[in-house]
């Protein structure tokens, strides 16, 4: 029986923290009519199918730390998060399906990239929920230590009111420096 894996990342744009990875392989039981690309759900919907997604399914989440996307770039850096996600699920899949079109080096690991892969293959949706759900919780945590740049809102992307809160508030260690607008800050 031939096991696949759905891969997906988050956090690639913002302008803070880590960028997270999950791979998931679905069981049978879930209904994979329900699951969608993380961004096309709302807030509660997605909190509610991880939950679903989790107990439905072998999954695991991979990450990559803000001094590691400053070290090899946030390309590189969402796929060694991915690579952990992989390496982490409890079962290796014989076939790996990842969303967009880079692959992370893995020896022994059958591979495959696919673009819009979030809303064509249900368990890259799958992995795009948990993913989402994971590395939101964690950033709506890391908002109440750093108070008034709003990342229980905007999730450390460049709103007006994030880039206000920057030149104000100034860059903290959960920053990317490396990405525009943060360089040009510092």
């Amino acid at each position: 029986m031939k096991i696949i894996a759905g891969v997906d990342e988050v956090g690639r744009g913002s302008l803070i923290g880590p960028v997270y990875a999950a791979a998931v392989i679905l069981k049978k039981s879930i209904n994979k009519k329900l699951l969608k690309d993380s961004k096309k759900l709302t807030k509660s919907r997605r909190e509610i199918l991880s939950k679903h997604i989790k107990k439905n399914s072998i999954w695991a989440i991979g990450k990559a730390s803000v001094k590691e996307i400053e070290k090899i770039n946030i390309l590189y850096a969402s796929l060694l998060a991915m690579k952990r996600a992989i390496k982490k699920l409890k079962k290796k899949p014989s076939l790996v399906l990842i969303d967009g079109n880079n692959l992370p080096e893995i020896k022994d690991y059958n591979l495959k990239s696919i673009i819009k892969g979030d809303q064509k293959i249900p368990s890259i949706s799958a992995a795009s929920i948990i993913a989402k759900v994971t590395r939101d919780k964690m950033i709506t945590k890391l908002g109440k230590k750093y108070k008034g740049y709003f990342w229980d809102q905007n999730y450390g992307y460049g709103t007006k009111k994030h880039l206000k809160s920057i030149k104000t508030l100034g860059v903290t260690c959960q920053h990317r420096k490396n990405f525009s607008p943060i360089k040009k800050v510092k």
